[in-house]
C-alpha cells in the first residue's frame, strides 16, 4: 500500500513576517506606492476587453518610458532576467555573432545567455570600476565584427554607469550592428533614450525604477530588431520567451498563456504615476535624492566604491571598513532598524538604492541614520551628525535649485 504524505503544519505569514516593516532600500525590490499595491491585488479575465484597453494602455505609456515610438513593447511575465533572455534568445542564436560589453554580474549574465542559445560570443572584458572606452569598443567591433552589441546602462553588482552608452550604441549602429540594452535599474531613474540613441532592445523589471511588484517585465524591440525576430528561421527554443507568439497576446488580443493579470494591472498604475510625475522630474528627484545621500554617507566618514566619473546614482555603492564584511551590516542594520540594505556579488561594499520611492527624503533620513547607527554598533569610528547635516544641506540646495529653475 502506499504511504501518504502527511499533512504539514505551517505558520502563518504573520508569524514569519517581522511586526514591523522593512524598508526596503537594497538594490531591489523597492516600496510600492498603494495604488500600485492595489492594482495587485485585483484579478481579472487575462482574455477580456478590460484587459485589451488596460495592454493598450501599458504598451503607449512604456513608450514614452521607453522614448520610442515602436510598436513593438511587450510584456514578460518574469523578472528582468526573464526579460533579458527574451532579448538574447529571439535576437541571437547558434551561430550569431556577439559582443558582450563586460563590467559586471549582470553583463556577464548577457554573454552567458547568448553562450547558451549557440551564439559565438566575444567578450570586452572591462576591469572593475571601469567603463568602456569607445576606442576600446571600436576595435572589438573591428576584430569581432558583432551582428549584436550588449550592454548595461547601470550596472548594479559594483555600481558602475557606462555613460559611453549613447556614442557606444553609435559605433554598434555604423558597423551593422543591433544593440540589447539593460535598462533594469536605471528605467526611469536616467535619460535613456531609445530611438534617439539607436538602441534595438531595451530591457527593464518592474520592481526598481517603475516602483512595480516583482515578477512583471518589460521590453521593447526597434522595427530593425523586431525584423529579425520575424525573420529568424530556426525555431526559438524557449516558449514562454517566443516574442513572435508574445506577440499574439500584447498586440493580437489573443492567446499565449495565462498572463499575470494582476502583475499587468500593478505595471499599469506604476507606468501611469511615472507619466504624472514627468521622466523629466522624475530623472530631477532621483538625481537629487541620490546625490545627497552620497555627500551625507562621505561626511560621515565612509567610502563610495565606484569612481565620481562612472558613479551610478540609482544604486549607491558604500565600502565595507576594514574588519568587518557586507553580511555583519546588512544583518544588523536589518534587525536593529528595519531597514533593508544590499550585499553583492563577493564584492566588500554594501549598496542603497535610489530608484522609484526609495527617492524620498523622509527615506533618506531614516537609511542613513540606520546606516550610521549600525556602524557605531560595530565599532567604525564615524561622525552621524555630520552625514545628517550634508545631507540636510544637499537637500535644501537641490530644492532651491530646483525652485529658481521652475521660476
Amino acid at each position: 500500500m502506499s504511504t501518504l504524505i502527511p499533512c504539514p503544519t505551517v505558520e502563518s505569514l504573520d508569524a514569519i513576517l517581522p511586526e514591523e516593516p522593512l524598508l526596503m532600500m537594497g538594490a531591489g525590490p523597492v516600496p510600492i506606492p498603494a495604488a500600485v499595491a492595489k492594482a495587485n491585488t485585483i484579478v481579472i479575465n487575462h482574455l477580456g476587453a478590460t484587459m485589451v484597453k488596460v495592454i493598450g494602455q501599458v504598451k503607449t505609456m512604456a513608450r514614452y518610458v521607453f522614448q520610442t515610438n515602436s510598436k513593438w513593447v511587450l510584456g514578460v511575465a518574469g523578472p528582468g532576467s526573464a526579460a533579458m533572455e527574451m532579448a538574447i534568445s529571439n535576437l541571437a542564436w547558434n551561430g550569431t555573432r556577439v559582443l558582450a560589453i563586460k563590467n559586471g554580474f549582470f553583463s556577464e549574465r548577457m554573454a552567458e545567455m547568448g553562450r547558451r542559445v549557440g551564439a559565438n560570443v566575444s567578450m570586452l572584458d572591462v576591469p572593475d570600476g571601469e567603463v568602456a572606452s569607445l576606442e576600446q569598443v571600436a576595435d572589438a567591433m573591428r576584430r569581432e565584427r558583432p551582428e549584436i552589441v550588449t550592454i548595461v546602462q547601470g550596472e548594479t553588482s559594483n555600481t558602475v554607469w557606462n555613460h559611453h552608452l549613447k556614442d557606444i550604441a553609435a559605433l554598434a549602429k555604423a558597423a551593422g550592428a543591433l544593440v540589447i540594452v539593460d535598462a533594469v535599474c536605471t528605467l526611469s531613474t536616467m535619460p535613456l533614450e531609445m530611438d534617439a540613441w539607436g538602441i534595438d532592445a531595451v530591457i527593464t523589471g518592474g520592481q526598481k525604477g517603475l516602483s512595480s511588484i516583482p515578477g512583471v517585465s518589460l521590453i521593447a524591440f526597434s522595427d530593425a530588431a523586431w525584423a529579425r525576430v520575424k525573420g529568424r528561421t530556426q525555431s526559438n527554443a524557449h516558449w514562454c520567451l517566443d516574442a513572435s507568439l508574445a506577440e499574439n497576446f500584447w498586440h493580437n488580443a489573443g492567446y499565449h498563456y495565462t498572463a499575470p493579470v494582476s502583475g499587468v494591472l500593478a505595471l499599469h498604475e506604476a507606468l501611469r504615476l511615472v507619466c504624472a510625475e514627468t521622466l523629466e522630474k522624475r530623472f530631477a528627484r532621483h538625481l537629487k535624492c541620490s546625490v545627497a545621500l552620497q555627500e551625507g554617507v562621505t561626511s560621515m566618514g565612509l567610502k563610495l566604491y565606484a569612481p565620481p566619473a562612472c558613479r551610478l546614482n540609482s544604486v549607491v555603492g558604500i565600502e565595507v571598513p576594514s574588519g568587518l564584511n557586507p553580511g555583519d551590516i546588512c544583518g544588523h542594520i536589518s534587525r536593529q532598524h528595519q531597514v533593508e540594505i544590499s550585499g553583492s556579488f563577493g564584492l566588500p561594499i554594501v549598496r542603497i538604492g535610489q530608484m522609484g520611492e526609495q527617492c524620498r527624503e523622509h527615506n533618506l533620513f531614516r537609511t542613513l541614520h540606520a546606516l550610521g547607527r549600525t556602524m557605531v554598533d560595530l565599532g567604525v569610528a564615524i561622525d552621524l551628525p555630520a552625514g545628517v547635516a550634508a545631507l540636510e544641506k544637499s537637500l535644501s540646495n537641490g530644492s532651491r535649485i530646483a525652485a529658481r529653475a521652475a521660476a
